[in-house]
């Protein structure tokens, strides 16, 4: 199994919005951030809310994202990021970016 996005690779969040048990905070999607690390291999926590049995594996990153990205009237350091464990159906490849400022 190969994870499709490296750590420092720029992403977007899909801006998705289904029903039912999801893991992506809503705060978030559609959003730009930065692969900060490679959790691990897991079973899509959606699926298995939905009573799929054993569904496939996928990646789990860990996704950091500027402060003021999630939150725009956030007036804290510039510096200041959130991390969120994010699978990997969730992201897209950032086409509008050769890499960020996080």
């Amino acid at each position: 199994m190969k994870a499709k996005f490296d750590i420092g690779e720029p992403v977007v969040v899909r801006a998705a919005y289904p029903p039912g048990h999801i893991r992506t905070p809503y705060y978030i999607r559609g959003k730009k951030g930065i692969i900060a690390d490679m959790v691990g291999f897991y079973r899509n926590p959606e699926e298995l809310a939905q009573g799929i049995k054993d569904p496939p594996k996928q990646p789990l990153y860990r996704v950091r994202f500027e402060q003021k990205t999630a939150w725009p009237d956030y007036d804290g350091p510039k510096t200041d990021t959130l991390d969120i464990d994010i699978y990997e159906h969730w992201l897209e490849p950032d086409s509008r970016s050769s890499g960020g400022n996080i």
